[in-house]
Formats: structure tokens, sequence, C-alpha cells
């Protein structure tokens, strides 16, 4: 286990944050921030520590033992931040994209370019296996973000079934989960859940999330060590076809009313700013938008710039 300081597990904590921050907003993934903050690796691998053989250091070795083996503060430490930001930030985020969708989705759209660039510079061997798999990646990003929204019975193991199958989505980067959440109508349930604070709901929920990353975290390990190219590849190809739901301007195609009397959109599709202009007779702050994304861009490989010259001096 990387000995750490204090400042260490306060920045781990943080970057926890902005992944339970991300989490909230449909589009955007937590796996995607994890690459950005370059916790991914360690995130994944001590996730897979996770199950019976923990259990056995446990019994065998003690607690101290066991909490080393499965990196204990730093899960601690990202999955703190994570409850946090989804406490704290969960009110703040949908009030800016309320107020300022265009540019919020602006700069997303630049932190996802960011992540694109740092895993093609990591993936070296482009080769016809790597390509279908990033043509692949893009294809299953796109065909779920153009999916209809469904509708589910609030029942608790309808909960535990969307935590798993969401949890299995925000660690993978350019999938949101809370984008599938959204698909499969469990979304504002979800939302109501946490601002109401629904022990029951929100148990299931966390019961799912615990057990799907058990099970997937050794799925997508399992397949970095035996096909990284291609998963890389794959990766690369999700945080592509997100940029489909992060495009700032969209024209509603189809909307339902909830019961506190809000319209929310159901399927949307992309045009152009000057088109948005024309259909809603909005500003497209198309400059400001721009600026936006090129700082999100810049912000992101600012960040792995300084990180590796800080290694360099390190070595």
């Amino acid at each position: 286990m990387t000995v750490r300081k204090r400042k260490d597990y306060l920045l781990l904590t943080v970057k926890g944050m902005a992944m339970g921050a991300a989490d909230v907003v449909p589009g955007v993934s937590g796996g995607t921030v994890a690459f950005i903050t370059g916790i991914y690796d360690e995130l994944l691998n001590s996730l897979k520590k996770l199950g019976p053989e923990s259990l056995k250091v446990l019994f065998q070795q003690g607690f101290s033992a066991f909490w080393s083996y499965i990196n204990g503060f730093f899960l601690l430490s990202v999955f703190g931040g994570i409850l946090i930001s989804l406490k704290t930030f969960a009110a703040l985020i949908s009030a800016a994209i309320a107020y300022q969708p265009l540019l919020v989705w602006g700069f997303f759209s630049g932190l996802i370019l960011a992540s694109v660039y740092l895993l093609v510079k990591v993936q070296p061997k482009w080769q016809l296996t790597q390509w279908l798999g990033l043509l692949s990646g893009i294809g299953i990003v796109v065909a779920v973000s153009l999916a209809t929204p469904a509708q589910v019975p609030n029942e608790w193991w309808v909960l535990f079934l969307g935590g798993f199958v969401a949890i299995c989505a925000m660690i993978l980067p350019g999938i949101s989960g809370s984008f599938i959440l959204l698909l499969v109508g469990l979304y504002p349930i979800f939302l109501n859940a946490i601002n109401q604070f629904n022990l029951l709901a929100l148990a299931s929920f966390g019961a799912g999330c615990f057990t799907g990353l058990l099970v997937f975290s050794r799925i997508l390990a399992w397949l970095l060590k035996r096909f990284h190219h291609t998963t890389i590849s794959v990766l690369i190809g999700f945080l592509i076809g997100s940029l489909n739901v992060t495009w700032p301007w969209k024209q509603v195609v189809s909307s339902t009313t909830n019961r506190h009397g809000e319209i929310i959109p159901l399927q949307q599709t992309n045009v152009s700013p000057f088109e948005y202009a024309q259909l809603t007779g909005i500003n497209s702050q198309f400059s400001y938008v721009l600026i936006l994304a090129i700082t999100g861009l810049v912000f992101v490989i600012g960040i792995e710039y300084i990180a590796n010259q800080m290694n360099k001096k390190s070595d």
C-alpha cells in the first residue's frame, strides 16, 4: 500500500468529491474524473481486492492487515469524498445546469476531450482489433444516449438492480451512471432519496452498488490485464461517444412533466449552435462555451504536465 501523508488523503477526498460531482450529472462519468486525476488504476486494483480473499486476511491476520490489504485509507478517502459530494453538490450542480447549461456542458466536453488525449498518449498500439474496439465503444455509448428512458416501479429490488448497473457505469470512463439511471427511470427517485435521506431506498441502492463493484471491478481489471490495448481502445471509444451526450446545443424531441410541474426532456437531438439559436430563440453563447471547453481541456492537460514534472523531480 502506498505510504501517504494527511494532505495526500485530503487530496484524495477532493478527487472523490470531483468524482461524486460528475456522477450526479447525467452524461458525465466519475470514471472519467478518476482517469483525469490519476487514481483510476489504484481505485480499480483496490476495489478488486474486496471479496473472499480480504475476508480471509481479516480472520487470519486481523483488521490491520485487512485494512492494509484492501488499501483502506485510499478507499475511505475516495468514497468519503464521493458521498460528501453526492449530498452536498447534487443541488448545486442541478442549479448550475438549470441556469447555465450550455457553459456547464461546454466545460465537461473539454474535460472529456482532455481524457481522450491522455488515453491516446498511452495507447501506442493501433491494429485492427484496437480500431474495432474504438468503434464498438463509440457505438455502445451513442446507442445508450439515444435510447428512450423507461418508467420503472419504485421498489427496493429495482433500486438494487439500478445501483448494480449504475456503479458499473460509474467506474467506466465515458459511461455515466446517472445517465443509466435516467434511462431506466430511476434518476429522479435517486435524487429524491438523497435529498430526503430515504434510508430504505439508499440502502437498497448502496447494496446494489457494492455488489456491482465486487463483480465488475474484477472483470475490468482482468480485461485490462489480458487485453490491455484493446480495452483501452474501447474506453477511448466510450469517451468519444459520451461527447454525444455532453454536446451543449440540443433540441428537445420529447419530454414529460414531473409532479412539481417541471418539464423533463426525455429525448434530445444535437444541433449546431446556429440552429439552436433559431429553434429556441436563446443565445447560443458559442464563444463562451468554446472558452469553457478550452479551459477544461487546458486545465486537465496542465494538471497532467505539472504531475509529470513533479514525478521527474522526485526521481
